[in-house]
């Protein structure tokens, strides 16, 4: 506040309330790995904010301070609202779209994927019935959303009828060049893998589509599917198994991860439906040639850095594109190049960056 000429300027910063609770659990998907690498970068991306994070676990490696407020069941609708009643922050950032029913002040949710509308059968009653809910709330009381990709945002208006005009694309990041040092090549071995194999990173269930890709990486000799990620759907991950072509390899740790990546001969994204498609990104970002279904927002990361399959339920085609990645040679020199090139589009301080002026636009 200024009195008079010589007056001192007094700036208070405006207080930004940070649900993190997704980067704490146990299991790492696109989501959490998400609000990990964005709100480890939102200080610096925004100097001129006060960031406050909260979460209902500690966790020690998440680059930031952190209140836990300990709670069993229903944190965000339930304990977190009680903070920020004390807390009074000027903005409420939601990361995971789960939107507290009790916060009544400004709010900015991101909202990743519809999945739970598109491909009902993946999820049960009663957790499509809370996305249902906290995502109409999100839209209903958020006067901005920050929507994924252009796939996400076309979903919110039609599924949800939000206006286009108040939702802002922000894209992952992921592009950046590898950290993690890859396992010793022996530990394929260890793996079941000892030819050659083709990668597919993701939740073992039906969206995710291994069996499509499976069903390809049969009609090629000597080649293997190998399929990295936790196991959601256990019926499927059976069928997988009975496959002599097929290695079901669970949840790996990042330096197991690098190894896959390094050494596959390609990496196979068929998925039906993806928000974002981060596996699409942290490949291209490591030079691999990517097949992946024409399908929701996977043209959107990929670009014409990758191969498409225009359906990824036609085995025969399916096999044709996966045989042209497979081909050595120039062609595929030069997706190797374009791959890199486009992955650097995408990083996780662009994203901050990007995220941190909608934060500042919705503060009004």
């Amino acid at each position: 506040m200024t009195r008079d000429a010589n007056a001192i300027h007094v700036i208070v910063s405006q207080v930004i309330a940070v649900d993190i609770n997704p980067a704490t659990r146990d299991v790492v998907t696109g989501t959490e790995r998400y609000t990990r690498e964005l709100c480890s970068r939102l200080r610096a991306a925004a100097p001129d904010l006060a960031f406050r994070f909260f979460a209902s676990r500690p966790k020690s490696d998440l680059g930031v301070d952190v209140t836990v407020l300990p709670f069993r069941r229903l944190w965000s609708q339930v304990r977190l609202p009680i903070a920020l009643a004390g807390a009074r922050p000027d903005l409420l950032f939601v990361p995971g779209h789960s939107l507290p029913f009790a916060w009544t002040g400004r709010a900015l949710a991101v909202v990743h994927d519809l999945a739970f509308e598109r491909h009902p059968e993946a999820y049960s009653a009663a957790q499509r019935l809370h996305l249902q809910l906290t995502t109409r709330w999100a839209v209903s009381r958020c006067r901005l959303l920050i929507a994924v990709s252009e796939s996400t945002r076309n979903d919110l208006a039609s599924l949800y009828g939000a206006n286009p005009s108040r939702i802002r694309v922000v894209p992952h990041g992921g592009g950046e060049a590898p950290h993690a040092r890859a396992a010793s090549a022996s530990q394929l071995g260890a793996l079941g893998l000892t030819g050659d194999f083709v990668l597919q990173v993701g939740r073992v269930e039906a969206r995710k589509n291994q069996l499509a890709a499976l069903a390809a990486v049969e009609r090629v000799p000597g080649l293997t599917l190998a399929v990295a990620g936790p196991e959601v759907d256990s019926g499927l991950a059976v069928k997988l198994r009975a496959s002599n072509a097929c290695r079901v390899l669970g949840r790996v740790d990042d330096a197991t991860l690098e190894l896959l990546y390094k050494r596959a001969k390609a990496v196979v994204v068929p998925s039906l439906y993806e928000g974002f498609g981060l596996p699409v990104l942290e490949a291209m970002a490591r030079g691999q040639v990517v097949v992946a279904a024409r399908r929701s927002s996977l043209p959107e990361v990929g670009g014409d850095a990758i191969l498409y399959v225009d359906d990824p339920g036609d085995a025969a085609a399916f096999t044709f594109v996966l045989q042209r990645a497979l081909a050595g040679g120039e062609a595929r020199a030069a997706i190797t190049r374009r791959a890199l090139k486009r992955a650097r589009e995408f990083t996780w301080d662009r994203c901050a960056q990007q995220t941190a002026a909608v934060i500042r636009e919705a503060l009004g």
